[in-house]
């Protein structure tokens, strides 16, 4: 458990200072005298970092530890921070919030996620949820806190402590103790349960083999879909508040509603999966669908409370995909090449992180309402859907198909063994 709770603190310090990137939004953009979807590039950059970085990471993480990744993505983000306070140009920008932060971003998150599901078997899901629940409670601390110092020592300043807070992502890595090789999860869950020893770090190494298999090349395309549609609204939520001329602390304000309404849903679907009642990858369906529904209705109504219900309601459904869609690579790769898998899955899924925000931007800047964007956003949601029912058809083919063949090998075996006595 102290596992988790450094993991809480990792994605507290690495995704709720990316949720919160809203707020730097309109200051960059007025700075520099730039467009909206220029401007998206510096949050497009960073999450494209994110993503493509976590290959590396998880082969870093294979071949040296954990530990010694997230201190690495510490220093990463404190440096990238505070070289982006000098403010030296936009571009200047694109390399320090963009490249440097995304990166220290990627380093962090992804060993920290992989260090829970080595650690746990049948309350994985739980504990994943709990572990990204971090991000949650952060956002709404570092949502008003951002606005104030943005407010008392401009965005620049705020950088510069930003960097500072995300320093602590080193001390969050020394608490990241490795499992042994032949250390069983079964310390974690207990010796009832479905334990399965350790894969060894140093002999499995990355495995692009995965991308032969058709239910992750699917899974694959959800992500990219996913992606597209996932980053836009938190990018866009506090301009589209501004622009209906709400008071200023009331952005801040749904922004932390809705990260306590995320909170609750990660609790809620991580309780829901360890359950049982239903497969992953169908919970996964479910609140993925639901998730691009609220987002096309979010921005009809111009109402105050009408947005704040819809922003709650998307928060949920956001903190339920979160606590699922990341645990769902191990029923598709099995625990063996969850490493790999999550390195792959984040890759490709920078492509969707990458367009979606600058299309958004483009969408904005062309018929001028931050409408259009959450349309954008709901539209990738319901089609990524799509993908993971295929990608649950399939290995619940494979699944049915495995009985079979045992059975047929166990009696060619016998009558085998038949003819031998005979």
């Amino acid at each position: 458990w102290v596992v988790v709770t450094a993991a809480f603190f990792v994605m507290g310090l690495t995704g709720a200072v990316l949720k919160n990137y809203g707020h730097f939004f309109l200051d960059i953009q007025s700075h520099f005298g730039v467009l909206t979807s220029t401007t998206s590039w510096v949050t497009s950059t960073t999450i494209a970092l994110f993503h493509i970085g976590a290959p590396a990471a998880s082969a870093l993480s294979l071949r040296l530890s954990q530990r010694v990744v997230i201190m690495v993505g510490g220093l990463l983000c404190t440096t990238g921070m505070m070289l982006a306070s000098l403010d030296l140009s936009l571009p200047w920008l694109f390399l320090t919030m963009g490249v440097l932060e995304g990166t220290g971003i990627s380093f962090s998150w992804v060993p920290a996620m992989s260090m829970v599901s080595h650690y746990f078997t049948k309350w994985r899901s739980i504990a994943y949820a709990l572990a990204s629940s971090g991000e949650c409670v952060f956002a709404m601390i570092f949502s008003p806190l951002f606005k104030w110092l943005i407010e008392i020592h401009s965005w620049r300043g705020a950088l510069l402590i930003i960097g500072g807070l995300q320093l602590n992502l080193c001390v969050c890595g020394v608490l990241m103790r490795p499992l042994e090789t032949n250390q069983r999860t079964s310390q974690i869950d207990g010796p009832e349960d479905d334990a399965a020893e350790t894969p060894s770090k140093r002999k499995i190494g990355f495995q692009c083999s995965l991308m032969r298999k058709p239910e992750f090349l699917l899974y694959i395309l959800f992500a990219i879909f996913a992606a597209a549609g996932f980053f836009v609204p938190t990018l866009f939520l506090v301009p589209f508040a501004n622009s209906l001329g709400m008071d200023k602390y009331w952005p801040a304000f749904i922004l932390s509603s809705l990260a306590v309404a995320d909170l609750a849903g990660r609790l809620f679907c991580g309780w829901l999966a360890s359950m049982r009642l239903l497969r992953n990858l169908q919970l996964l369906t479910i609140v993925t669908s639901l998730l691009g529904v609220v987002l096309l209705l979010l921005p009809v109504s111009h109402n105050h409370w009408a947005i704040m219900g819809f922003s709650l309601l998307y928060g949920f459904l956001f903190g339920c995909m979160v606590a699922i869609h990341v645990t769902s690579i191990v029923d598709i790769v099995s625990l063996e090449g969850f490493d790999s898998g999550l390195g792959l899955f984040m890759l490709f899924r920078s492509i969707g992180g990458f367009v979606g925000p600058p299309a958004g931007g483009w969408l904005v800047d062309q018929t001028k309402d931050y409408s259009s964007a959450f349309y954008l956003s709901g539209f990738c949601l319901i089609s990524s859907a799509v993908f993971v029912v295929l990608v649950d058809r399939l290995i619940q083919r494979k699944n049915s198909e495995e009985p079979e063949v045992h059975q047929t090998i166990n009696q060619q075996t016998g009558k085998a063994l038949r003819d031998a006595a005979a």
